[in-house]
């Protein structure tokens, strides 16, 4: 038997399927919908290998439609359009029986790809359902994303996937005709990163030789070569390494920013992801001691994007190399942390009657408005007045931080607000 141990138990009914209860349990938000034989068109996203494939077959088979799949990575728009006139002859138009087209890794389809889904989710020739380990905010087009739900799938807990090992022990035609304890997990569970799939693949590697054996830490960690150089974008390192990345362009270091750069881009890793990081990195750790860096960073995210690797590659290491040598400040970070943390302790305080807005006569009856400075009338093009609410009024909420930049921003508030931003 050749086929993989992940595809000889994956689960066919709802009943099988194990975690992302809010989903697919007994009052479960997708179980109503398919009670209901109301299939929205959606996306399905979360990490690898917690069930999203397996889920999209089981809405299909449970509420008894046509299932029509394409992979992202193999199709074009020639495949999409072909595919979607197989599913329009399958179902009606406009019935609860619409065929479901199942679009995997749907993050990697190019806009002119996603394009070509709008018709036939629109007029209902199909219904769609996508699988992504990306944010589809970011991933989607906007026009398609506006016409699906987002379903959030978790990642397993331990107690799934032990319970998944426990299930494959019992209930595959191969394993359950040996002795296997599991005396230990800690390891398997590591080494599998949270990946469903990975685990089966390993833990079969693990007994596929053996009639009878007992699981250890020790004898996964021999078994398996945990320590080798690689890259896997999906499981644990890819966390590991994007944090040593951003620790290194926080702290200044660019050799070290480069090179956990380059581990990145030797395993493969999304170059949009590594962009969205040099964007994050750009605000939270440099912000105004340097606002040039979130400009660079925007545009190496552009170009890095519209280029790909391996050119991207370049355009990456100019960006990494300039926040790790740029000045350091995370005062707009910690400003608006202070700031929803007030907004979480305070509630909704009323806004002072000279900041609301008066489109209406009846609004400036009630005072919307009245009192406001308009500061360009006034010198320097400020006036002294109160923007927050009465009950935190003189609240400060942002620091500036320690640099050339943002002493001048302290001097030039000092200057205007006097004591009110006396830092």
């Amino acid at each position: 038997m050749n086929e993989p141990l992940a595809e000889r138990i994956r689960p066919k009914t709802l009943d099988e399927y194990i975690s992302q209860q809010h989903l697919v349990g007994k009052n479960g938000v997708l179980t109503n919908l398919i009670k209901k034989g109301i299939i929205p068109s959606l996306i399905l996203w979360g990490p690898p290998g917690i069930g999203k494939t397996t889920l999209a077959h089981i809405i299909a088979q449970e509420s008894d439609r046509p299932f029509y799949t394409l992979s992202a990575i193999s199709s074009g728009v020639k495949e999409v359009r072909e595919v979607i006139e197989k599913a329009k002859k399958s179902g009606g138009l406009f019935t609860a029986k619409n065929p479901i087209l199942f679009i995997d890794e749907i993050h990697r389809f190019s806009k002119s790809q996603q394009d070509s889904l709008l018709a036939a989710v629109e007029k209902g020739w199909v219904t769609l359902i996508g699988a992504t380990t990306e944010n589809p905010s970011f991933e989607v087009i906007p026009a398609l994303l506006s016409r699906c739900q987002v379903y959030i799938l978790n990642s397993f807990d331990k107690n799934d996937l032990v319970a998944l090992l426990h299930r494959a022990m019992e209930n595959d035609v191969l394993l359950a005709t040996k002795k296997i304890i599991l005396k230990e997990t800690a390891a398997l569970l590591q080494v599998a990163g949270g990946d469903a799939r990975k685990l089966l693949n390993i833990f079969e590697l693990l007994v596929a030789t053996e009639e009878e054996i007992e699981i250890t830490n020790a004898l996964v960690l021999e078994k398996i070569q945990k320590n080798t150089v690689r890259y896997d974008k999906t499981g644990e390192q890819h966390y590991d390494i994007i944090s040593a990345f951003i620790k290194s362009i926080r702290g200044s270091d660019p050799n070290g920013a480069v090179y956990w750069l380059a581990r990145m881009v030797e395993g493969g890793e999304d170059v949009k992801f590594i962009a969205r990081r040099l964007l994050i990195a750009a605000s939270e750790d440099i912000g105004n001691a340097n606002p040039t860096a979130l400009i660079l960073a925007n545009n190496t995210f552009q170009a890095a994007s519209a280029i790909g690797f391996p050119e991207a590659r370049i355009i990456l290491s100019q960006c990494a190399i300039y926040l790790a040598n740029s000045p350091k400040s995370n005062a707009s970070y910690l400003a608006i942390n202070t700031a929803q943390d007030l907004v979480k302790k305070t509630g909704d305080l009323s806004i002072p009657l000279h900041l609301r807005n008066a489109p209406t006569k009846l609004m400036k009856d009630l005072e919307y408005g009245k009192g406001y400075k308009y500061a360009h009338n006034y010198d320097n093009n400020f006036v002294d007045q109160a923007f927050l609410p009465d009950e935190i009024s003189g609240t400060k909420l942002y620091e500036p931080g320690n640099n050339s930049r943002e002493n001048n921003f302290r001097e030039t508030l000092k200057n205007k607000w006097k004591d009110r931003y006396n830092y």
